[in-house]
């Protein structure tokens, strides 16, 4: 290269530098010199043009090398650019520019390390001891990451109402760096909203927050028709959003409601397809109770019901079925009897049968002065107005919203935090969209879309992701997060607090199962968290995905396959995100279309029998499955042959299914990383695999395997210590499994081991001492285990083990003083005591969280 070229290309590292270096000062500090930063990368624009211009005769390698180094002063001025945008305290933002930034200046900084010109090499090793100058200051990103994920482990509750409270307030500056708790106060009992956010399962009523805006009135209105003794059935009619799920809850909630049905209250969320012979086996469960019948039908199953609910002597009963679509439903979860009474919430009001012991109730849009209060509480935290805050302005954008409480709720959290100009352009907006009523389902979503644009890139993208998952069900958070990662390549941790963000907006729900401490978090395991969304939401997903080729999601409308689809019949789809909800499918009742594509392919169904498409086998890119049945059986699984072919598999989750043994199928699984197996059957003979000549069972990449829930997994077989990557590995609520491995020590590797509700373990296994990588233990929920290893205090790296309701652990070995990684330890009170003479002799450090007992499969009924 020539001289010129290369004093040019010298001023420009010099300057990417300064730039670089600017913009890691301002993620950490302020935004105040946001502007002159931007300047300064504008200027470097004529060197680009310069570099370009000097090295157009250089070779074709050269070429690629500046405009590698053009793309990063680019992306460092697309950063500054959104800094500019950037609320101060938006927290979430923060951390995820930051991240950005620092990635930005390691790949500066590799490039000119391995693509610098020798006559630079001099001024690049100077850059180099400057960048790692910086390189401590800048530290303090990845102490945001980790101080966010402890914050949500400590706090996440099975509400989801209460998570994103939890989750706005942390988008605070103040919660992250300061000693004080910025949730303290009153501010978690000021709570309206739709409690379809509150449900955490079926036939189980939620509590509900301490207030809710503008019910009171409405509530004692119901109240009045429901005691009437001359009516049994009282629909609530409302459009999506306005509150009719909250409503419900309020009731259930009601002490008089409580007294005058003596406590007797079932919660069912019917949903739109719902399954329901399972809800039938539900009610059976909750009103009847004891054995329950194997029902030989839908028909079978509302007959039984009919007749022992009305043997019962006289016992008021109130059933609440939420989320009403169909007539035809309803008729099959209705029941006759005296004190028996029934709840209906729906959108239509033809849904409701008319007879004289029915009375349809239609609920009102809040008035202005509780839609205001609701608004002002997720926007600003508080019921009123801020004084520093344009009142005209807010009132404005409130007022759009036309009372409906999902509107306010949404739109509000949508721009807490946000600056001046954008709330002035959501008010432009939605004085666009048209007016919110019961025929005016697109003015809602307009509406809705509102709380959608003020998102950057990134989040936008992954809330369309959201679309790709059936409405009014509750999915495991570590499948969305599998496709954010290995089809979006995101960092684990980055996306965890995107999905973090999506919560504090109200995009989506978070919930944790009853009793679950969420200390596997910090490891990168989020199986103990779930997440829903409001089916408005879902739609608004849907409609905005509709528009990205790169997506194609196929809601579901019918059992089969819709005629629509038949269309794309031997076309070539770009869909890099499919997503497919049906009933039972035969292999040839499948249309053949080219999913060459695809990297992520989510099939939910509601099946005995279902066969896998037989284009599966053509997805040559295939990095994410998601199998998921939510028929109340397992599902058997045909065509399993086409999964040989997906040699680029990274993640694989499968959800009640009769699993076939796999390792016939998944040879060719070479790049799989993750394997999640939850509330499966076919796992019994599992050890069978040490019989198995010639099968090595080796999937030399894998990191995580979650066994969940597997009814009749009775062993893990001993090759499963070949899988010598492994850091992650949980086989929880496994009641029949009561051996492991004798080499379980081989997994040197092993950093979390989750062995939770396993009663029948009663000792494990002496190489679990080996596990110099292990860092956190659960073996809770084993009753039966009577002993600890003799040398557990081998265990060096272990910091968290969790043994609440080991009930069978006798004297607990002294030597665990010397276990001085331990940070936490979370057990009943009577292991408590025996903790705390160890602590008071050898840990002074030592935080012991001793809980109740708390074991609950609720959320089994989901």
């Amino acid at each position: 290269m020539d001289p010129v070229s290369s004093t040019i290309i010298g001023v420009a590292f010099s300057e990417l530098f300064v730039v670089t270096r600017t913009i890691m000062s301002i993620i950490i500090f302020s935004k105040s010199n946001c502007k002159e930063l931007k300047e300064k990368i504008l200027r470097l624009q004529p060197t680009i043009d310069e570099i370009s211009k000097v090295s157009s005769d250089t070779s074709l390698h050269r070429n690629r090398q500046l405009r590698d180094f053009q793309t990063q002063l680019q992306d460092g001025l697309h950063l500054v650019k959104k800094l500019e945008k950037l609320a101060s305290f938006n927290l979430y933002r923060k951390y995820r520019y930051g991240k950005k930034i620092l990635k930005l200046e390691k790949n500066v900084n590799d490039f000119m390390l391995t693509q610098g010109m020798s006559s630079l090499m001099l001024d690049v090793r100077k850059l180099d001891v400057d960048f790692k100058g910086y390189s401590k200051r800048f530290q303090c990103l990845e102490e945001m990451g980790r101080h966010i994920i402890d914050s949500v482990n400590a706090k996440m509750t099975n509400d989801a109402v209460s998570n994103t409270l939890m989750l706005q307030q942390m988008s605070t500056d103040q919660l992250l760096f300061s000693k004080d708790d910025a949730t303290s106060g009153g501010a978690q009992d000021l709570i309206g909203c739709s409690a379809q956010d509150l449900i955490g399962c079926s036939a189980h009523v939620p509590d509900l927050p301490n207030f809710v805006v503008g019910l009171s009135n409405v509530i004692n209105a119901v109240k009045q028709i429901l005691f009437q003794n001359d009516v049994d059935i009282v629909g609530i009619k409302g459009m999506g959003g306005s509150g009719k799920s909250t409503l419900a809850l309020a009731l259930c909630n009601d002490f008089q409601v409580k007294e005058f049905f003596r406590n007797t209250i079932i919660f069912i969320t019917v949903s739109r397809f719902p399954n329901v012979k399972g809800l039938l086996e539900t009610m059976w469960d909750r009103i009847i109770g004891g054995k329950r019948p194997d029902f030989q039908s839908i028909e079978d199953a509302h007959k039984q019901l009919q007749k022992n609910i009305r043997l019962r002597t006289y016992k008021p009963t109130l059933v609440v079925l939420d989320d009403v679509w169909s007539r035809s439903n309803l008729e099959q979860l209705l029941f006759e009897a005296q004190g028996y009474k029934t709840i209906i919430t729906t959108r239509q009001d033809f849904t409701v049968p008319i007879k004289h012991s029915t009375h349809l109730y239609e609920l009102p849009m809040l008035q202005r002065a509780d839609s205001l209060s609701l608004f002002c509480f997720w926007a600003f935290g508080q019921p009123s107005i801020p004084k520093t805050e344009d009142e005209d302005l807010v009132k404005q954008v409130e007022g759009q919203c036309k009372g409906l409480p999902l509107a306010l709720k949404v739109i509000g959290s949508s721009l807490h935090g946000e600056p001046y100009p954008v709330w002035e352009s959501a008010k432009q907006k939605l004085s666009r969209a048209e007016h919110i009523s019961e025929y005016h389902k697109e003015g809602l979503l307009n509406c809705l879309e509102t709380s959608i644009d003020v998102l950057d890139d990134d989040l936008r993208q992954c809330f369309l992701d959201l679309g790709a998952f059936p409405k009014g069900r509750k999915f495991s958070i570590d499948a969305l997060l599998d496709m954010w990662v290995y089809v979006r390549g995101m960092e684990w941790q980055d996306a965890f607090v995107v999905l973090l963000e999506l919560a504090s907006r109200n995009l989506l729900n978070i919930t944790s199962d009853p009793g679950v401490r969420g200390q596997a978090i910090s490891y990168g395991c989020a199986y103990e968290l779930s997440f829903s969304q409001h089916d408005v939401m879902r739609d608004l997903a849907l409609r905005l995905a509709s528009q990205d080729s790169k997506r194609l999601f196929m809601p579901r409308k019918e059992d089969n396959i819709p005629m629509k689809w038949l269309t794309l019949k031997d076309q070539s789809s770009k869909a890099q995100i499919v997503s497919i909800h049906t009933g039972a499918m035969d292999e040839k009742q499948w249309c053949e279309i080219d999913f060459s594509e695809a990297e992520a392919l989510i099939l939910c169904f509601a099946a005995s029998e279902y066969g896998l498409p037989p284009f599966l086998q053509r997805m040559l890119k295939l990095k994410v499955l998601l199998l998921c049945n939510y028929n109340s059986k397992r599902t058997t699984l045909k065509g399993l042959a086409s999964i040989h072919y997906l040699t680029q598999i990274k993640s694989v989750h499968l959800e009640r299914l009769i699993v076939p043994p796999l390792y016939e199928y998944c040879t060719s699984w070479m790049t799989l990383e993750k394997l999640s197996i939850c509330l499966c059957e076919g796992l019994g003979n599992m050890a069978g695999l040490d019989n198995e000549q010639g099968l090595d069972f080796q999937f030399p990449k894998l990191v995580e395997m979650n066994l969940d829930h597997c009814s009749d997994l009775e062993e893990l077989p001993f090759k499963i210590c070949n899988l010598t990557s492994l850091q992650r590995l949980s086989t929880t609520n496994c009641h029949l499994l009561h051996k492991l491995p004798d080499d379980l020590g081989n997994l040197r590797l092993l950093r979390v081991l989750r062995l939770s509700a396993c009663p029948s373990l009663a000792m494990l296994p002496v190489s679990i001492c080996n596990l110099g990588q292990l860092e956190y233990l659960d073996i809770s929920l084993c009753r039966f285990l009577k002993d600890l290893p003799k040398d557990f205090n081998q265990l060096l790296n272990l910091k968290i083990l969790d043994m609440r309701e080991c009930s069978g652990l006798r004297q607990l070995p002294k030597s665990l003083g010397k276990l001085k990684s331990l940070r936490c330890v979370i057990c009943d009170e009577k292991t408590g005591r025996q903790w705390l003479s160890i602590k008071a002799s050898a840990m002074p450090g030592l935080t012991l969280e001793v809980v109740e007992e708390c074991f609950n499969l609720d959320w089994l009924d989901d």
